[in-house]
């Protein structure tokens, strides 16, 4: 079995890891997150393959036969219209208003790298997305949200796992995407390379 190394300094991709008791190394990417791609499911599959290959570059060459190398990236769409981590509690309380009462799209994009006998680095990508409801937020619970610190650190606001589960009314997909990381989808991408 390769060893797995998340290029990914989130601690919630860890904990799921950590979870489904993987053995893995964290070795953070700090690329720039600028993309081509505009549209939800090709930007995160980009930026989960900038991730992997920009810690496989990185690694000496004995390292890149033993390792797989995993990137992820997560996005929140309402419409299309693409939420990443709020930049203050007034970008916050923006996204939230927007996403309350209504269903919006979570993707995260993954891609693993890795190499064999010395040949070029061998890469898979794909991307899941699940369909999250929320519940009507008034003004009021949406700035007491936002005043946990809970959202700012997470895409779209929020974090399903946290205290916004009292405003999810229904999911359609995995649960698991929604928090960072595909872990069952990975798992079987892995067992399959």
């Amino acid at each position: 079995m390769n060893k797995i190394i998340l290029a990914s300094a989130s601690p919630r991709r860890r904990e799921l890891l950590e979870q489904i008791g993987m053995t893995f190394e964290v070795i953070p990417s700090n690329i720039e997150e600028r993309t081509k791609s505009h549209i939800p499911c090709e930007m995160v599959m980009e930026l989960s393959c900038m991730k992997a290959m920009d810690i496989f570059e990185k690694l000496p060459s004995e390292k890149r036969e033993s390792a797989i190398v995993v990137g992820a990236d997560t996005v929140v769409a309402l419409d299309e219209r693409i939420m990443g981590k709020p930049s203050d509690e007034k970008e916050a309380q923006e996204m939230l208003s927007l996403l309350q009462g209504k269903t919006h799209q979570v993707y995260t994009g993954v891609t693993m790298v890795w190499q064999k006998n010395g040949q070029p680095p061998l890469k898979r990508t794909f991307y899941e997305k699940t369909d999250v409801s929320m519940y009507p937020m008034s003004r009021e619970e949406i700035r007491r949200y936002v005043e946990t610190g809970e959202p700012m650190d997470k895409a779209g606001a929020y974090a399903i796992q946290g205290k916004c589960a009292a405003f999810i009314r229904e999911i359609c997909g995995d649960f698991y995407n929604v928090v960072g990381l595909p872990v069952g989808r990975l798992c079987q991408e892995i067992k399959n390379k």
